[in-house]
């Protein structure tokens, strides 16, 4: 699994109290029961696609590429990250424009 993180990671208010060992966890691929994680749509139909951490160190996901834009300690969280972001997108490009967003970022995944 190839894993790229976009540069102004959002973080939810209860993962900051464990971002490093929530990121470290990730960069080992190590299963953490509660976290998500915020990537691009894997589809054209929708902008963020939400993910527990667990089950993208399953064999399935092991050739996929991720560009984690933001980390959550539970499913509400992630849905406030993903808010956040789809938030932030829209005052920046004026739309729903997620490859504006994320400029050459985009290009990693």
């Amino acid at each position: 699994m190839k894993i790229s993180w976009f540069d102004h990671l959002y973080v939810g208010e209860k993962a900051k109290k464990k971002r490093y060992r929530i990121i470290q966890g990730i960069r080992r691929l190590k299963p953490q029961p509660g976290v998500y994680v915020i990537t691009p749509a894997s589809n054209g139909n929708n902008i963020l696609d939400i993910y527990p951490w667990t089950a993208l160190v399953l064999p399935f996901y092991r050739e996929e590429a991720f560009l984690i834009m933001g980390i959550a300690s539970d499913y509400w969280e992630a849905l406030e990250v993903a808010g956040r972001i789809v938030n932030d997108m829209y005052r920046k490009t004026g739309g729903f424009d997620l490859p504006s967003f994320i400029g050459e970022e985009a290009g990693k995944v």
